[in-house]
């Protein structure tokens, strides 16, 4: 007999916390209906009420996933420009046990996600978001020029995730070679590699937030 309403929605915290703790433990490749039964103590039956397709479970922890990494801590945007598209692009990198355990949680959901059509318009999606929330930024670089008036804010949303996930990925498999310090380090010079050099300061670029 399916649950009350009630009943499932006093529940609906227990499962998301097994959920969570299985991606956690074993990333997506350990998340089956079985592990999460034995995560809560129930039967697989009774998880089946919940989620009666590996396919809905597997979106349910998506969901979570994503409203996990939107509830973290952020660090504080400091100013219009440059400094703040360096604070959003810090929270992204693994510096923290924190931020490493949910980067190796998303990692592990690409295989999935490139398998399967729908998943995989999801995560597109995901990142489309992800840079339009940087754009206005890089918008605002080029306004108080710190970068280029030729810049063009869409394609740096672009290169600037693509940077960042890439150093992600680098961190999680060789954290010994990617330490926190050298993470911050490479993310500065990426962009100042993009900024306008400093009048009379040699070429130099300028290193928002440093």
């Amino acid at each position: 007999m399916p649950p009350a309403p009630g009943d499932r929605e006093a529940r609906r915290k227990d499962v998301s916390e097994a959920v969570w703790q299985v991606l956690a433990d074993k990333g997506f490749g350990g998340l089956t209906l079985r592990a999460v039964a034995a995560a809560m103590g129930v039967s697989t039956g009774m998880l089946m009420h919940y989620f009666p397709t590996k396919r809905a479970l597997i979106t349910h922890a998506l969901d979570l996933l994503e409203k996990r990494t939107a509830e973290r801590p952020r660090r504080a945007r400091p100013a219009e420009g440059l400094a703040t598209v360096r604070a959003a692009l810090l929270d992204i990198l693994p510096l923290t046990p924190g931020d490493t355990a949910r980067n190796r949680i998303w990692v592990s959901s690409w295989d999935l996600s490139l398998a399967d059509g729908r998943l995989a318009a999801e995560q597109a999606d995901r990142y489309t978001r992800l840079r339009s929330t940087i754009r206005p930024h890089l918008e605002a670089a080029r306004d108080l020029g710190e970068l280029p008036a030729t810049a063009d804010p869409e394609q740096l949303a672009a290169a600037a995730v693509a940077f960042t996930h890439g150093l992600v990925v680098q961190a999680l498999f060789d954290p010994d070679r990617f330490p926190e310090e050298l993470q911050t380090a490479m993310l500065d010079d990426f962009l100042a590699s993009t900024a306008l050099p400093r009048s009379g300061a040699g070429g130099s670029k300028p290193v928002p937030g440093r």
